[in-house]
């Protein structure tokens, strides 16, 4: 208490007197956590004679972390003014958080300054900033808030650019990139006092594909002939499993003329139809080669649409006669983390399916960890990295490729896939 009194007490007397706007600075201190931004403020307060002594953040007793919770946590976790007299001039110190979390409040700094001053630690280097790592998937709440839905998302991500919308076409939603959880309620309070959206946190979903685990075969038939113009097609494939990246081929190997040459598009198109709409799990099929190799018409009853039902239905029947193996997006994690947090970080990508491939010494006394994880296992990795690394570790990710999923979370999925459809 005595250091917390004495430290507020010199700070007030040390107040430079109000002047004329021309001799006033505003400085901000940049750094990341822990590089010593409020020691530094300390120390200037005390070398211009605002404070008689300087405080430490061990004690709780410097001018800048005043509020409890910065005492407690021994970090800076919203912008503090510190003012100085210097050379006839008043200089105020803007002590920023160095927190991911809180950059909001750097930016706030940034704005209001003259000169910013780049505190880096001599033991850790310089550091990148995080990219947004954390993932919410939102929606409109109700109808009214999809129209305001898009307008109200750019303007947020328009004045934060640490954060990042991605429309998702592989799984449908609406994601928003941030940097951290407060990050994220910060976020959703603005969306919901600046803008008016309301919206929902739905639950953040992978690119899963689905593909063939061996060779099958299938007939498509459809026929419908009660009376006046009908449908008539029929159709039947070969299928075989392709190796990573190939996609889907489509060979036609119809001989005689069973398949009209016009109608052979059409069979392709209900079979790519049917491959994106994914036969197990709703995923999309991929690394097929499909071959068309017989079929049957008629000379009235066929046609375009005909041909593609038939196409998507002898592909449905080959899946039935095959296993369908579920692949799953791995990503490459680089993980920057001092070194006694190695072994807990390493620990924790085991656990998480993961497979460590190497580290190396990165500067003084800290450690990347590089692994291949599944994209699964990691959607909340930004929070979990901070809690094993006590906020001094971070991250990044690029998509590797999708491999096969172990059979047990194969079988999962497909469960709770027949639970949803006998939900609705």
């Amino acid at each position: 208490m005595g250091d917390k009194a004495h430290a507020h007490t010199g700070a007030a007397a040390g107040v430079p007197p109000a002047g004329h706007p021309s001799s006033i600075r505003n400085v901000v201190l940049v750094g990341h956590s822990g590089s010593g931004k409020t020691t530094l403020v300390e120390a200037l307060a005390q070398t211009a004679g605002a404070v008689n002594r300087a405080g430490r953040v061990e004690d709780g007793s410097t001018v800048s972390d005043h509020d409890g919770i910065e005492q407690r946590s021994q970090r800076s976790v919203q912008l503090s003014l510190v003012p100085v007299a210097w050379g006839g001039d008043k200089i105020n110190l803007l002590d920023t958080p160095g927190y991911a979390d809180f950059v909001g409040e750097l930016r706030a700094g940034l704005r209001a300054t003259d000169a910013a001053l780049f505190v880096v630690s001599a033991a850790q280097e310089a550091e990148a900033m995080p990219d947004p790592l954390l993932p919410l998937a939102i929606e409109a709440h109700g109808k009214a808030d999809e129209d305001k839905l898009s307008e109200g998302l750019a303007r947020l991500v328009a004045e934060d650019p640490t954060m990042r919308l991605e429309q998702n076409q592989d799984i449908h939603q609406m994601v928003l990139w941030c940097l951290g959880e407060a990050h994220l309620d910060v976020a959703l309070d603005r969306l919901r006092s600046r803008y008016a959206v309301q919206v929902d946190a739905v639950p953040h979903r992978v690119a899963l594909r689905e593909t063939f685990a061996g060779t099958s075969t299938g007939r498509g038939r459809h026929v419908k002939q009660s009376g006046g113009h009908g449908q008539y097609a029929i159709c039947e494939i070969d299928v075989e499993p392709l190796p990573p990246g190939s996609g889907i081929e489509f060979v036609d190997k119809v001989v005689g003329g069973s398949v009209p040459r016009q109608f052979i598009p059409s069979v392709e198109k209900g079979v790519r139809a049917q491959a994106a709409r994914g036969v197990a799990t709703g995923h999309p099929l991929v690394d097929l080669r499909v071959t068309l190799r017989d079929g049957k018409s008629h000379s009235v009853d066929s046609s375009d649409a005909a041909f593609q039902t038939a196409g998507a239905l002898a592909l449905r029947e080959a899946a039935s006669d095959t296993r369908i193996q579920l692949l799953e997006p791995v990503a490459e994690i680089s993980v920057l983390v001092p070194d006694d947090c190695v072994g807990p970080v390493m620990s924790d990508l085991s656990g998480r399916r993961g497979r460590v491939v190497g580290t190396e010494q990165s500067g003084t006394g800290r450690t990347l960890v590089r692994a291949e994880v599944p994209e699964l296992e990691i959607g909340r990795y930004a929070v979990d990295l901070r809690s094993l690394s006590h906020g001094t570790g971070r991250f990044d990710r690029v998509y590797a490729r999708h491999e096969a999923m172990p059979a047990h979370l194969s079988d999962r999925m497909r469960g709770q896939r027949d639970d949803a459809a006998d939900d609705t």
